[in-house]
Order: structure tokens, then C-alpha cells, then sequence
């Protein structure tokens, strides 16, 4: 019988094609820090509405404290982390020019970490009195 007219195909054709090493993980890491910003937003909403009339030193002296600080830093990691991962599906699934889909996935990781790591930095600080 010819390849053609085969009904079944050899498993060792199939392995390791496919995104089944990595999906899953990408998957469950981006719900996992979605359900992180669902939790921080409201920690973060309610800490903001709480700032309203409050003069600059009330708010940076907010910021300083460590729960606060420690609250603020893992809104700002999950958000960026998020951001990336869902942007990331965004340019698999919409770019469809292999050159392009490189250059959106570096400036997709080199924006995502560069902006988090300015506002940790902006966190740590006013956290350390700088």
C-alpha cells in the first residue's frame, strides 16, 4: 500500500511537533496571574480611591510601608507578566511573517520586562526612602 492511501500515521512523525510540550504551562501560568490581578486590582482600586484628597508626602508615605510596597510589586510583576503572555498568544496567532512575528515577540519581552522592572524600581524606591 502507498503512503498515500494510509489511514493511520507513524507516531514518530507526530512527536515532538505541535505546541503539547509548552501549552499547557502557558496556559495555566496565565490564568494563574489572571486570578492574581483580580485579587490585587481590588487591593490596588481600593487603595487609590483611598489616596483621593490626600496630599504627595500622605501617599509616598503609603507606599513606603512594607505591606503596601510588597501588595504593589506583585500587582506591578502579575500585570506585566500577564501583559506579555497574552500578547504573546496575540502575535502566534495574528503575525503570520516568521521575521515580523520575531521582531513583535522581542519587543513584546524587552517592553514587558523593561516597564516592570522601572516600576519596581519606582516601588523600591520610595519603599527605601530615596
Amino acid at each position: 500500500m502507498s503512503v498515500r492511501f494510509r489511514l493511520r500515521n507513524p507516531l514518530k512523525t507526530a512527536r515532538g511537533l505541535g505546541s503539547a510540550k509548552s501549552g499547557t504551562e502557558h496556559f495555566i501560568t496565565q490564568r494563574v496571574t489572571a486570578v492574581a490581578l483580580a485579587v490585587l486590582s481590588v487591593y490596588v482600586v481600593g487603595l487609590v480611591l483611598s489616596w483621593i484628597g490626600d496630599d504627595y508626602a500622605t501617599i509616598r508615605a503609603t507606599v513606603a510601608q512594607p505591606l503596601h510596597a510588597t501588595l504593589l510589586t506583585a500587582f506591578v510583576i502579575a500585570a506585566f507578566w500577564h501583559s506579555k503572555l497574552g500578547l504573546q498568544v496575540i502575535i502566534e496567532d495574528y503575525v503570520h511573517t516568521p521575521w515580523t512575528a520575531v521582531v513583535a515577540q522581542l519587543l513584546n519581552i524587552f517592553v514587558n520586562v523593561l516597564a516592570a522592572l522601572a516600576s519596581v524600581l519606582a516601588i523600591v524606591r520610595i519603599a527605601l526612602g530615596n
